[in-house]
């Protein structure tokens, strides 16, 4: 089964085309790694797939619903975790969680988000303000919030980023229990090592072009 499904999609600001005619397949129980330079596409094209920006031409379909004309539907079974944070610096943590994930029309329970939150070593802080945590827990509170949310599609924008090692692993965890509960992930990154331990697929995004290959020759390739 197709989770997502990309065909001749491009986008393109004045004269400049960032994304030219790309089209991509990803399987449910896959996670496909985007690499390339700053400035190649990736967040723009995540962007996209999160319904956050339309694109100039081409479709996308998440698990056969159309990006473009069915978005609140494919919002449902999204989640974007950006390489920004877009938490709301007044509330808390647990506040944040709460108001994030009753957008997507989920309640959870007291006892669910303190599992999560100690899932994502964090726990002790859930009453404190966010404009006081460090980049690395705000990520970590990300991901607290895909744990809540289970979505069938999971776009990483640089998800090890800020990240130490144990939030690595953390993260990881994740991508795999994703994978193997039907759902599938895109992910752009630049980190060779720990990218090569989650992903079925790869492909190098450069000047609007995506190249793929399979993971063994990751070595052969400049990912920049």
């Amino acid at each position: 089964m197709i989770a997502l499904s990309i065909v001749q999609l491009s986008k393109t600001y004045g004269h400049y085309r960032v994304l030219d005619q790309l089209s991509l397949d990803i399987p449910s129980r896959h996670c496909f790694a985007l690499f390339g330079p700053n400035g190649a596409g990736k967040t723009t094209l995540m962007r996209i797939l999160a319904t956050l920006t339309r694109p100039s031409s081409g479709q996308f379909r998440i698990w056969g619903y159309d990006g473009v004309t069915e978005k609140a539907r494919v919002r449902q079974l999204v989640m974007y975790l950006a390489h920004g944070t877009h938490l709301y610096d007044d509330l808390n943590a647990i506040e944040n969680l709460r108001f994030c994930l009753a957008l997507r029309g989920i309640i959870p329970s007291d006892s669910q988000i303190k599992r999560a939150l100690d899932r994502v070593q964090i726990g002790p802080f859930g009453h404190m303000q966010t404009r006081y945590f460090s980049a690395g827990m705000k990520k970590r509170l990300g991901l607290a919030k895909a744990i809540l949310a289970r979505p069938k599609v999971l776009l990483l924008d640089e998800p090890y980023t800020s990240l130490d090692e144990r939030g690595i692993a953390i993260m990881n965890a994740f991508i795999q229990e994703t994978i193997q509960r039907e759902g599938a992930v895109l992910m752009t990154t630049h980190d060779r090592e720990h990218t090569r331990q989650v992903a079925n697929h790869m492909g190098i995004l450069h000047s609007g072009v995506l190249r793929t290959f399979p993971p063994h020759e990751l070595s052969t390739y400049v990912v920049y």
